[in-house]
């Protein structure tokens, strides 16, 4: 017996590209554009709500029978706010110079409208382990957008990538340098990172006729 069913699988795979939290449904835009300027910043925001959303919904999953309607939205604040300090005071231990660059953003997960969003419109009617693959799956797709923007980004704003330059040293001019290239400056504003958004939708939409149907 196979461990997902077709629509267990679906629960993952939709949000990495039909029904992608950033792209199609235009949430999370905030952070895509506030940290995306360094690969590594992206995959460590991306890691952080993979976690947050995926135990989040669990959490909420278990708790959807004794959690009074009134007070739903300061549980489901609660259990993100738990969970945030937990992958902040992580990052404190374990990579302290990035945690300072990410302190205000990691605690902005708080109030993502992705995290609240499927924690009221999943997990709050949903098993645990339906929930836990929503929560994955949407993270995922969240994730990825934030990884391809810090790609880009890096790479044409800075030549590097994860730190690591490998377009050639643009003082030493060797690689790209030496046939005259220069770093594109722009890549590192917030605004480039609204710009490559508005291409992945594009590219996404161009490829899925259902989506333009859709809109």
């Amino acid at each position: 017996m196979a461990l997902l069913s077709k629509k267990d699988s679906r629960l993952i795979l939709d949000p990495l590209a039909d029904n992608n939290p950033i792209t199609i449904q235009v949430l999370g835009i905030c952070s895509a554009l506030a940290i995306t300027a360094e690969l590594k910043a992206s995959i460590v925001m991306a890691l952080s709500v993979v976690f947050v959303l995926g135990f989040g919904n669990v959490v909420i999953s278990l708790m959807r029978n004794i959690i009074p309607s009134k007070i739903r939205i300061i549980v489901q604040l609660v259990v993100v706010a738990t969970l945030v300090i937990i992958v902040d005071q992580v990052l404190k231990a374990f990579a302290y110079e990035l945690s300072k660059t990410l302190s205000v953003f990691i605690g902005l997960i708080i109030t993502n409208c992705i995290i609240m969003g499927r924690f009221e419109a999943f997990a709050l009617a949903n098993g645990p382990w339906k929930s836990f693959l929503d929560g994955i799956g949407n993270s995922a797709g969240y994730g990825l957008i934030l990884v391809i923007i810090g790609f880009f980004r890096e790479l044409l704003g800075s030549g590097t990538l994860l730190g690591i330059k490998v377009l050639g040293d643009p003082i030493e001019k060797t690689g790209l340098y030496a046939i005259g290239y220069e770093n594109n400056g722009f890549m590192l504003l917030s605004p480039m990172a609204l710009i490559v958004v508005g291409i992945i939708i594009w590219v996404q939409r161009s490829r899925n006729k259902a989506l333009i149907e859709e809109n």
